[in-house]
């Protein structure tokens, strides 16, 4: 499975950038990394061009609201990408948020899976068995 991943907006966290690269890897998925600083548009640009199965968009400074309010708009003016798996995951907003709120407003913009400081690996579990569903 080919997965897209990087850091949305203004955002320079490298290390946890690589950690997801790495971890990907680990779990046998061809990974594109296309690293920090990294606009909503060039993801989906990267999905069409490398026919990927996942856009895994991270966000450890919590501007990932502001950037990615757009995620169901581009999705309509892109072609092919209803069998995508759009996941976000990190720290989604500036500040204290409570997940409970801040998960269906990230599904509103677009995403299906949606991380709000969880953990890598659980992030990444969840994103396994989801695939496996959708394959059933």
């Amino acid at each position: 499975m080919k997965v897209v991943t990087g850091v949305v907006g203004n955002d320079i966290h490298v290390v946890a950038n690589r950690l997801i690269d790495l971890s990907l890897q680990a779990r046998g998925f061809e990974v594109f990394n296309l690293g920090v600083n990294t606009y909503l548009e060039e993801f989906f640009d990267a999905v069409v061009e490398t026919n990927a199965d996942v856009l895994l968009i991270s966000s450890l400074n919590g501007e990932a609201e502001g950037w990615c309010r757009e995620v169901k708009i581009l999705k309509s003016k892109y072609k092919n990408l209803d069998n995508v798996v759009f996941m976000i995951g990190g720290n989604l907003v500036v500040g204290t948020g409570d997940a409970s709120i801040i998960v269906p407003k990230f599904k509103k913009f677009g995403f299906d899976l949606v991380f709000h400081q969880v953990d890598l690996n659980t992030g990444l579990d969840e994103l396994e068995k989801y695939l496996k569903t959708r394959e059933s």
